[in-house]
């Protein structure tokens, strides 16, 4: 598949034709209005990649993020962040890295967080985004002011912009399963993990088996006196290397090779039979749906560790009894500490819900998880999960606000071409996957369609 075109060279252009510093401090409650810039809320992955998009687009911006640097959840020195010291990416660096800024050479094929913070840092530093970006600042409200947008700060300071990319990350608002009866042990949810330190000589249970949650499971066996994690439904569980090979990068490149998705799934679900240890066998109920319908867990030791007893898979809680915890098959046992890695709940707290087309839905619903069908001035980045391509995506989501936002000043035939397509319906980006048995799944998308619908957006309506 060939990229998007975006020229390299635009980008140090852009950057350096415009001058455009951080905002300063305005007066609390007076309105600053800040003629024909965009607002970005936040500086993670998707933050940065529309800073860069809009830089080498010759666009203005302003970017406020609540953290002292870059790099979102990425930053565990970071009070928002819910990294944790083992952290490392569950997909490859090749599937995940920017096309045009890889990752180090001596990087990790799944780098750790350390990695991935510095790389921001260095992103940042490199496309001269640092100067842009007025830290320290939290956005409390905004509000629709005619064709544009009202942002107040936490410091009361109010300005005005002709657009909003919204980029605050959907890993804030953790996810609390509940359950009868009381607890009388210690519960944390997983956002607030950071060190095996926290399971010292303690009977954990780890409730949810994502990939966060299967990661502490496998921390907690080094300093915990038992360890059990409960699981709801079985899953897919995928080693991180298969023949020697990043799972990700596995199969990559197929292109017209590429099998239909009801064979691809039959295939894997085969191969991974073939290769790897079968998790029922270890007490994982076996899936309810079909490989890739949801996220498979991608882990190489929860299986190693299940085989050795040291971690045992428990069925979904019923009730809670003080320190004793029963289960739904009848089971009971005793535990000092519960971890909830139950996930997220996907919020936007400072804008209106019926701003971002949010019909009752688990999720806004925008054209390719970015565009508004009414507003040309509202853009969501980053709200996407996929099977890989995390950075690279967010890049071309960015490209694709920018030449829109362009368009609209400058080219009233193209902007009109691209509202009209916007306000239909979106183009599937499953990729023939039902992913509708899951709530969390409600803006996931496959990441080879979901390229193709961007290059399709990049090289079409909007070049």
């Amino acid at each position: 598949m060939s990229k998007p075109a975006i020229e390299k060279g635009a980008i140090e252009a852009g950057i350096e034709g415009k001058t455009n510093e951080a905002v300063p401090p305005g007066i609390p409650g007076q309105i600053v209005d800040r003629g024909e810039r965009i607002c970005i809320i936040g500086a993670g992955p998707a933050g940065l990649a529309t800073a860069r998009a809009l830089a080498r687009n010759g666009l203005l911006y302003d970017q406020f993020e609540r953290h002292t640097d870059v790099g979102g959840v990425w930053d565990m020195d970071s009070e928002y962040s819910n990294m944790y010291e083992s952290a490392h990416l569950i997909s490859s660096k090749k599937s995940t890295q920017f096309d045009d800024f890889p990752l180090p050479e001596e990087a990790a094929d799944y780098p750790n967080h350390a990695t991935i913070k510095k790389y921001f840092r260095d992103f940042a530093k490199t496309f001269g985004l640092y100067e842009r970006i007025r830290f320290g600042v939290s956005v409390e409200k905004v509000e629709r002011d005619g064709e544009g947008w009202i942002v107040e700060l936490d410091t009361g300071e109010l300005y005005r912009y002709d657009a909003l990319c919204i980029a605050n990350g959907h890993l804030n608002d953790p996810n609390w399963a509940k359950f009868p009866g009381e607890f009388e042990g210690e519960i944390v949810h997983s956002c607030d993990y950071r060190s095996a330190d926290l399971f010292q000589g303690k009977r954990v249970l780890i409730i949810g088996a994502g990939n966060s949650g299967c990661d502490l499971a496998v921390d907690a066996i080094h300093r915990a006196e038992s360890v059990d994690i409960s699981m709801r439904r079985g899953y897919y569980v995928v080693p991180k290397y298969i023949f020697g090979i990043p799972a990700g990068d596995f199969g990559a490149g197929a292109g017209k090779f590429s099998m239909p998705m009801w064979l691809k799934q039959k295939v894997d679900a085969l191969l991974l039979k073939t290769i790897a240890p079968d998790p029922q066998k270890y007490g994982i109920p076996e899936p309810d749906h079909k490989l890739y319908e949801s996220h498979p867990i991608v882990n190489s030791q929860l299986i190693y560790h299940l085989g050795h007893g040291d971690i045992d898979v428990r069925p979904n809680v019923e009730r809670f009894d003080g320190s004793t915890v029963h289960f739904t098959d009848g089971s009971s046992d005793e535990y000092d500490l519960i971890v909830m890695a139950t996930g997220y709940k996907l919020t936007f707290p400072f804008i209106d819900r019926k701003h971002l087309n949010w019909h009752g839905g688990k999720a806004p619903d925008l054209y390719l998880n970015i565009f508004h069908p009414e507003y040309d001035d509202l853009f969501v980045m980053g709200l996407i999960e996929s099977d890989g391509g995390g950075w690279q995506i967010r890049d071309w989501q960015g490209e694709a606000v920018a030449r829109f936002i362009k368009a609209q000043r400058d080219d009233p035939a193209k902007a009109e071409r691209f509202r009209k397509q916007k306000r239909g319906p979106g183009p599937d980006t499953t990729g023939g996957v039902d992913y509708s048995k899951f709530d969390r799944m409600a803006y996931y998308v496959r990441n080879a369609v979901y390229r193709e619908r961007m290059q399709e957006l990049l090289d079409g309506a909007l070049r």
